[in-house]
């Protein structure tokens, strides 16, 4: 055993163990195991809200490669409960990192391990599903880590938003950035162990001047869906989970956004109600847990996927235009549509196994999505779903 490394278990509930070495905090975390099947984007994946009470396991064999950066964050701390690597890399080599990943992790208390067969923990939860588990470095008795988090009463009891939304409304005017113009640093959100920025040398970025505004309710949102409003020409104002829809009504905006975040869409009931007294006033549109907090208002169902969409890889067909989008993808649940009794019409759908993607009420301004337009990490393919939310505006 080499005297330098730090032994660590990962335990899962039904009792598979695996061994490996620690590359983070020295600690242990409960948490619902997933795999993202992204090749890079780490640092996004890391810093997702939506990704709060679980543990990810990446397919791809080497992470930690390119260190770590200020800008290629979705929130100012890590929010995932534990990480999983195959090969870790405490060496990163990129002109743009400041700190390994080991290091990050560390000061960000985040436990993982790697050395682990992250392709048997793959094919382990494809074939049994996803269910909760255990990484741990200060307890290496399996036993005692099986007992643990088989006491645990998994994510679905628990309300996550409330832990990752903002405590208080905030104004975001940053927009997309070019790798060759960089970046200015990210807006004041939250609190944690941040990057840090030098002052860099940065061209101004185009954005068109603000002709319409919107309000998004924070259920865990990514940085990048912010900047896709501000480029789309929103001026843009971000609000609480918890914010009550007549206050968000005084605020007259032109459109109402309904962002991504962790957990059960059915623990948000505050969310449910409030949306439900939003539609018909404002346009709206939902991604992600917007898009099933906004299936539950309209009356319908969600239902929990086996393992769950999580990966930059994911096709999806436009059904409107038969196009097909490579999209990135972070969710466990999905709206039955079936459920909301021809309210809706179903407009996109995921070509791999079938489940619904996005939805456009009949009647009433309302769209919503299921994967991330905003990427982040990711493909591109579905930026224009912005633009499109713009046109409803506009036509409304």
């Amino acid at each position: 055993m080499n005297a330098n490394k730090t032994k660590a278990l990962l335990v899962l509930s039904d009792g598979t163990v695996f061994e490996g070495w620690s590359f983070g905090a020295d600690l242990e975390a409960i948490g619902e195991v997933v795999f993202n099947t992204s090749m890079t984007g780490y640092q996004e994946i890391l810093t997702d809200p939506s990704y709060r009470g679980q543990i990810v396991a990446m397919t791809y064999s080497q992470i930690g490669n390119y260190g770590v950066n200020p800008e290629d964050i979705e929130s100012k701390i890590p929010n995932v409960e534990g990480f999983i690597a195959r090969e870790f890399f405490d060496f990163p080599s990129n002109w743009r990192s400041q700190k390994s990943l080991g290091h990050y992790l560390k000061q960000n208390n985040k436990v993982a391990i790697n050395g682990i067969d992250t392709r048997a923990l793959t094919r382990h939860l494809r074939d049994h599903g996803v269910q909760m588990g255990i990484i741990s470095t200060t307890d290496i008795n399996p036993e005692s880590l099986i007992e643990k988090v088989r006491n645990h009463p998994g994510i679905s009891s628990l309300d996550l938003v409330k832990e990752v939304t903002a405590k208080e409304p905030y104004t975001w005017t940053e927009p997309l950035w070019k790798l060759e113009s960089g970046i200015k640093g990210t807006e004041d959100r939250g609190q944690g162990t941040e990057l840090n920025v030098e002052n860099k040398d940065t061209a101004t970025r185009s954005t068109p001047a603000p002709q319409l505004s919107v309000i998004v309710y924070d259920f865990g949102v990514k940085m990048n869906i912010l900047r896709h409003l501000v480029s789309s020409g929103f001026d843009v104002t971000v609000v609480p989970a918890q914010t009550p829809p007549e206050e968000a009504l005084d605020m007259d905006p032109d459109g109402i956004v309904l962002s991504n975040g962790p957990g059960d869409p059915q623990t948000v009931t505050y969310a449910i109600k409030a949306v439900k007294k939003l539609l018909g006033k404002k346009p709206v549109l939902g991604i992600c847990l917007g898009h099933q907090i906004l299936g539950l208002a309209l009356g319908g169902r969600t239902y929990k996927l086996k393992f769950g969409h999580h990966g930059g890889n994911h096709p999806v067909m436009d059904l409107a235009t038969r196009k097909v989008e490579i999209t990135s993808q972070n969710h466990n649940y999905c709206v039955d549509i079936n459920s909301l009794g021809g309210q809706v019409e179903l407009t996109h759908k995921n070509l791999y196994d079938g489940t619904e993607e996005g939805m456009r009420h009949k009647e009433l301004p309302v769209m919503s999505f299921q994967h991330h337009p905003e990427a982040g990490p990711g493909p591109n393919d579905s930026g224009y779903i912005f633009k499109r939310f713009r046109g409803m505006i506009d036509a409304w």
